[in-house]
Parts: C-alpha cells; sequence; structure tokens
C-alpha cells in the first residue's frame, strides 16, 4: 500500500444520516468490520431479512447532531444492546452493546454510500430467509 493510499483510506469522513435528515452521526476512517445479521431481533429492528452494518471504534465519531432516543434490550447471551434512532422517522441509526464498549456499529443504508464494502459475514444464517443466497466468500460464523 502506498502512503497515499493510507492516507485516503484515514483521512475519509462519512456521515450517516435519519431518513429525515434530524438525525445524523459523522464518522472518521474507515470501519474495522461490515457485516449483515440475520437475526430475528435484527430483522425486527430493520423491518427487513437481515442488518447491514459497519462498526467503528467509537474514537472514530467527530459530531452527533440532531434529537435521538434509545431503546434498550437483552440479547440471547444475556447482554444488553442498545439501539438508537430518530424519534421523527423513526430511523435506527445506530447501536451499542455491552459486549463491544469500546465500538459503535452503524446501519450502513444510512450512509447513503453506493461503494460502501460489502459484508464480510453473515451472522446467524440459520435464520435467514429462504430465498436468500449468499455470495461466494462471505464467511457464516
Amino acid at each position: 500500500m502506498t502512503k497515499t493510499d493510507t492516507t485516503t483510506r484515514t483521512a475519509r469522513t462519512r456521515t450517516a444520516s435519519c431518513a429525515c435528515g434530524g438525525l445524523k452521526l459523522t464518522l472518521a476512517g474507515e470501519p474495522t468490520s461490515v457485516y449483515a445479521c440475520a437475526c430475528q431481533e435484527c430483522q425486527r429492528a430493520t423491518g427487513s431479512a437481515f442488518a447491514y452494518r459497519a462498526k467503528y471504534p467509537k474514537t472514530a465519531i467527530t459530531g452527533v447532531t440532531g434529537e435521538r432516543r434509545s431503546w434498550r434490550r437483552g440479547s440471547d447471551a444475556g447482554r444488553w444492546i442498545e439501539q438508537t434512532f430518530c424519534p421523527t422517522c423513526g430511523t435506527l441509526l445506530f447501536m451499542e452493546a455491552e459486549v463491544i464498549p469500546n465500538d459503535i456499529v452503524i446501519s450502513v443504508g444510512c450512509f447513503t454510500d453506493s461503494d460502501f464494502a460489502p459484508p464480510a459475514a453473515l451472522f446467524w444464517s440459520g435464520r435467514r430467509h429462504g430465498w436468500y443466497q449468499l455470495a461466494d466468500g462471505i464467511a457464516t460464523p
């Protein structure tokens, strides 16, 4: 990797926004991972067959603007997950979890970035809808 490639990757800034634009989260750099999850909780939270998310260190956050509400739920492992959404339009923008206290997980669709990395893994793949076929190279841990 050249010095320019490294500089470009770490200098990139992305802003995730809810549907109405009232809640925004700005992050610097690239995510540490990008994944999809087909657990029933993610299906309910997104209203879709799976969630598509990017994990960043909390230190990457450069700004949060707008009103927000949070909802905390339990997980199968007995730990909490807190989902943060816009109170006006209801968009689930990001979440935090007890198991990853130094990270934040962003809903990738909120970036409206067509060149965002594809998911490297699909968690809870056994719960995915029968019509959904995985692309080659996506892990199913």
